[in-house]
């Protein structure tokens, strides 16, 4: 299958058999030499712009570095593969080696996504994430989303401390593996999303702010330090670059931007979109998505399908937890309201509010948009990992209570996402880990996150601060690695039953009805119960009652029409609640057109 063209100005790229061009944009050195490991130095050409250019008579295999002025070798930031990790030597690679197996695949449309959320590390690395392929396609999901796997420093990390992104992470495997992993999901049907990282670099092993200074302003910070400065065109062309090595070169079927709210250029993402889009072949299906918690949805309209819906995921989860720290307290009051407003325009704050311990009001209006918009969740790795103890919610919630919000999220048009083991209703934490060969690196992340929890009431005692585990230890890796044995356990089994059947559901009532389909309001029935409606495309009503509560409560007459799809516990035991939402329920109905009053 051959690749679709696109510019490939970064990095080393073969120019034949034997010839490799390589190039670094380093406007700060004066001298930049390339170190070929087998073959010593050669100068390279210093080109307009603060390009240094160099073909060379290697090939494919090849180990280089750059040594910049005589002082520091470092490897290539745009290196294609890192054989010993990040700090190792780069390695120039032949993109055309791999025989593609399934070359006419060409994706799936959005309406039909429903994604799983999971960490390569935690199942063994690419070839421990083909192998639950077959599973994952079974229980009903059509897209799996890599978690970010660009080269970071030591062994175990969730992704976010990349600092050569055009890497695949060498201790998950090789880049051929890699593709062997998305051939093998497209065989099962199921597309490959990869979350990405433009919006920082890690704080081991990036060299850029040492030769291309103009990578990062002073004047504007991030929670991760000085921010990438997508003023310059070089470095709008690196990442836009990287997205699409990972959408042709890999053939991956879309990209998840991590936190584009720290992103200080609003043009760069227009253009990624552009460019990606015009990039993509006719046919195929290639899907962006968004992280943004300044919900501006009119990036939606520019080339975006859709972004993660935190609004959504945050008043579940007060409704189901009863939390209120933290970000959960903008959204604990008032949680039925705002989770009705949720399920009528997609988002809860569209500029309207402002959130705690921020002056301004947060978002831009949503309800034009449709309901696939919003990529609805209530774990992922965020949510869960974030915590100082990475509980899951069934270790946090009723399980009644649970099963009803599970119904709303796969039963609902919005987009939903499952987090890894949450089918199968695992007790496993997922907790924050890292691997810094630094020891003082490895002290800062360690006191930080436990800084970080001290602010919060349940963490003034101290003793508890402490036992919060300590990322650098690789039991907290172990500790968050998958129990596929446990799904043996009758109790897991019925979870994975739950999600089974209710996928199951979606694909069939659900799915084949999505295009078209817009939202028609929801009611408030109680402080914990809603109920909402959706005009699907092919004029039947979808009608999802919710009440996490406990506490039955009255349902209007106009609510009672329609085919029941779903009950989330046995109607039976709820006899004498006639006319009512008993507690902890959630009820799903579609009514045909001819039934409608």
């Amino acid at each position: 299958m051959s690749i679709p063209s696109y510019n490939k100005r970064f990095g080393a790229h073969l120019l034949g058999g034997k010839n490799t061009r390589f190039t670094l944009w380093a406007p700060d050195a004066e001298r930049v030499d390339l170190e070929i490991l087998s073959d010593g130095r050669l100068p390279m050409n210093k080109e307009q712009g603060g390009w240094f250019v160099l073909e060379a008579p290697c090939g494919a295999g090849t180990q280089y570095r750059y040594r910049i002025d005589d002082e520091i070798s470092v490897a290539d930031p745009a290196s294609r593969s890192q054989v010993v990790g990040l700090h190792g030597p780069s390695m120039v690679v032949d993109p055309k080696t791999y025989q593609w197996q399934h070359p006419q695949w060409r994706g799936r449309p959005w309406h039909e996504t429903v994604i799983y959320e999971l960490h390569a590390g935690l199942l063994g690395g690419f070839h421990g994430v083909e192998a639950q392929l077959a599973e994952l396609a079974e229980l009903g999901v059509t897209a799996i989303e890599l978690m970010p796997i660009g080269e970071f420093p030591g062994t175990r990390n969730w992704g976010y401390d990349g600092a050569l992104p055009f890497a695949p992470e060498s201790v998950y495997g090789s880049p051929d593996d890699l593709k062997h992993l998305i051939d093998t999901a497209h065989g099962h049907g199921l597309m490959v999303f990869l979350d990405v990282v433009y919006n920082h670099f890690g704080p081991d092993g990036n060299h850029l702010g040492r030769y291309a200074k103009a990578f990062f302003r002073h004047d504007e910070q991030t929670l991760w330090g000085d921010a990438i400065d997508f003023r310059h065109q070089e470095v709008r062309d690196f990442f836009i670059e990287n997205a699409l090595m990972w959408l042709q070169e890999y053939r991956f079927d879309g990209l998840r931007l991590d936190a584009v709210h720290a992103i200080g250029e609003r043009g760069f993402l227009t253009e990624l979109a552009q460019r990606v889009h015009a990039a993509v072949e006719p046919g195929r299906h290639v899907h962006l998505m968004l992280e943004n918690e300044k919900n501006q949805t009119s990036l939606l309209e520019e080339g975006y399908v859709a972004q993660w819906n935190d609004d959504g995921h945050n008043v579940l989860h007060t409704l189901l937890t009863g939390e209120q720290q933290g970000y959960y307290a903008d959204f604990h009051q008032g949680a039925a309201e705002k989770l009705a407003l949720c399920l009528s325009e997609g988002l809860v704050f569209q500029g309207q509010i402002a959130r705690q311990g921020q002056s301004e009001p947060c978002g831009e209006p949503s309800a034009h948009l449709p309901p696939s918009a919003f990529i609805l969740f209530l774990q992922n790795h965020d949510q869960v990992g974030n915590r100082a103890f990475g509980e899951r919610l069934v270790s946090l919630a009723n399980a009644d209570a649970l099963r009803a919000a599970t119904s709303l999220l796969l039963l609902s048009p919005m987009v939903p996402l499952l987090f890894m083991g949450e089918e199968w209703g695992t007790h496993r934490p997922f907790l924050y880990f890292t691997c810094h060969q630094s020891p003082e690196l490895a002290e800062a992340v360690r006191e930080g996150r436990r800084r970080e929890f001290c602010r919060f009431e349940p963490f003034h005692d101290m003793s508890l601060c402490e036992r919060i585990p300590d990322p650098n230890d690789e039991k907290t890796f172990t500790a968050s690695q998958p129990d596929f044995q446990c799904c043996l356990d009758p109790k897991h089994g019925e979870w994975r039953a739950l999600y089974h059947h209710l996928l199951g559901l979606r694909r069939r009532e659900i799915i084949p009805r999505l295009p078209g389909t817009r939202a028609l309001g929801a009611d408030v029935l109680g402080k914990a119960a809603v109920v909402a409606h959706w005009r699907l495309g092919d004029s039947s009503l979808l009608r999802i009652e919710l009440n996490l509560g406990d506490q039955a409560v009255a349902l209007q007459e106009h609510h009672k029409h329609g085919r029941l799809l779903f009950a989330s516990q046995d109607m039976e035991e709820f006899h004498e609640h006639q006319g009512k939402l008993p507690p902890r329920m959630a009820r799903v109905y579609l009514v045909a057109p001819d039934e409608q009053r």
